[in-house]
Parts: C-alpha cells; structure tokens; sequence
C-alpha cells in the first residue's frame, strides 16, 4: 500500500510543476512512482484529478479542491515536524513532574521560582504523591524517585545520596534514656513508616544486613506525620536526613549512632522514559536540579 502522506506530496509537488515528469526529478522519484501515486488517490477519491494529453496536464476542478486540501494538510504536517523537533533543542512547553510528597514539597517546590526565571516558556506541573506512578500510563514525564529503584526500563540519573538518620526529641531522651545499641531499640517506642518493603523492622549496616524488630505505638505513611511526632517526644523516628535536617539543626531532634551504622537507602533519582533524545525540558530541569544538588545535597551541609 502506497503511504498517503506521500501520496499528497506527490499530488501536490505534480500540481505546482504541471507535470508528471518534473515533478518526478523535484521528488527523486521515478515516473512511474509518480504516476501510481496519482492514480491510487484518484481510485480512492472516485474523481480524476488531472486531465492529460500527450502534450499538457492540467488540473481538474476536484483537484483544485483537494489541492486547497492537501496544502493545508502538509503545511500542519511541516508545524507539527518543526515544533516537535524545536521541543528536542529549546526548553519549552509543559513539563509534568511527580515527586515524593516530602521531598517534593521541601526540596524541589522552593527551587520552581529560580527555574521558571532561567526558563520562562517551561512550565510545570507538580504532582506530590508517595505512591509508585506509571510515567506511561498517567503521562508523566519526569518522576523523582528516592531508594532502590524497581523499574530497570526506565532511564534515570542519580541526584544525590539519601541516608536514613536515627533520631528522636531530647525530651523523649531524656524520659525514656538514649539507645546505645540496635538491639536496645526493642524497648523504645520507634515509629513506623507504613510504605516502606519492611514495616516491623529498621535495617543498619552498610549492606542492610542487620535488622531489628521494632513496636510502637504509631505508624504513618508520611514522613513529615512522623517527624511531627517525633519533634513532640513521642518516639524515635528513622527517616531519611532531607526530611530531618532543619530539626536536628534546630536542636529540635537529636541524631542516635548505634554500634552499627544507619542504612543508605541508595540515592535519589530523575527518571524518565525511554528516549535517545529527551526533550530540552526534560534535559535543563535534571540539570538544574543537580546542580542545586550538588556536590553536597543541601540537607547534608551544616
């Protein structure tokens, strides 16, 4: 089957040279090509096009129509190249952008207004979410994605490190003493992330080859809900250092060393669809955001 598309190029590069033949040599086709392009539009449509001696082709009334036509169908066509083409070089149009909601809400929102001024025809849509979104299905372009990542199809770049920091308010310290052991951890009120692989136990070692069982009397699925808790003395929380850093500058919370090291949870993450070529909006917003990241994450600088 011939493609349609090339049919009405052909259709219309015939029209402009009056001619089977010039039209031929303007396209790099051959005549014959030509000619089987003219006529399977003509069988398709029921309508002849052109009329033809053997010395002049001129064009029928039906083909002015579609002419008018097919003009307005390959001039859309070339925008349509052409703008998709300038959005793989020039950092423009809407950019949908789904994050962790703690992470999303204190470390990339307050970065948006910097961004926007470097590049003012980008513009974003935010999306906080704590679940694992499908970029494909729920047309996304761009996730941030903290720990282990599970989807190996996807192309992603490393941000930064993310640690996890043991930590609780002096106030519950001073009550209920200070760990000085994970095993001593099975008598403290340790508070619960309900999204996490493993919800009964707290992993350490720098392979995560330790764990210990942990109660409490609360558990949440938000990291900011525990820290809230925490701040108040009502346990120990083991959270990543983005979600406790101003706390524990503050004085707020206090960072626990046990006799083993606090786990990293592997680092932070852009990731995106598969694409040998991203669009600029995609590049410049990874770029931006690890630069601001970079060499030290603001939550690890003192």
């Amino acid at each position: 089957m011939l493609d349609r598309m090339t049919g009405l190029e052909v259709f219309a590069k015939v029209a402009s040279c009056g001619s089977l033949s010039a039209a031929a040599r303007a396209l790099g086709l051959s005549q014959t090509m030509v000619t089987k392009h003219i006529a399977a539009i003509e069988g398709r449509l029921g309508v002849k096009l052109f009329h033809r001696t053997t010395r002049k082709l001129s064009i029928t009334e039906a083909g002015r129509n579609y002419l008018e036509a097919s003009e307005r169908i390959l001039a859309e066509f070339e925008e349509a190249d052409t703008s998709v083409g300038a959005d793989r070089v020039e950092p423009r149009g809407l950019l949908r952008l789904t994050a962790p909601v703690v992470f999303g809400s204190s470390q990339i929102a307050p970065l948006l207004t910097e961004f926007s001024a470097l590049h003012p025809r980008i513009s974003i849509e935010l999306g906080l979410n704590d679940r694992l979104v499908d970029l494909a299905e729920e047309g996304w372009d761009l996730a941030i994605r903290i720990g282990k990542l599970r989807d190996s199809s996807l192309i992603a770049r490393r941000l930064a490190p993310s640690r996890l920091v043991l930590c609780g308010a002096p106030s519950y310290l001073k009550r209920q003493g200070r760990p000085k052991t994970v095993s001593s951890l099975t008598d403290h009120n340790c508070l619960g992330y309900t999204l996490s692989q493993v919800t009964d136990h707290w992993i350490f070692g720098a392979r995560g080859d330790v764990k210990v069982r942990i109660s409490g009397n609360l558990r949440a699925n938000n990291g900011e809900a525990l820290r809230a808790a925490a701040v108040a003395g009502h346990g120990l929380i083991y959270q990543p250092a983005f979600i406790v850093a101003d706390d524990l500058r503050a004085g707020n919370l206090v960072a626990l060393a046990l006799d083993h090291p606090t786990f990293a949870l592997g680092g932070i993450y852009a990731v995106y669809l598969p694409d040998r070529h991203p669009p600029a909006k995609i590049r410049c917003f990874i770029d931006f955001i690890a630069g601001r990241f970079a060499p030290d994450p603001p939550w690890d600088r003192a």
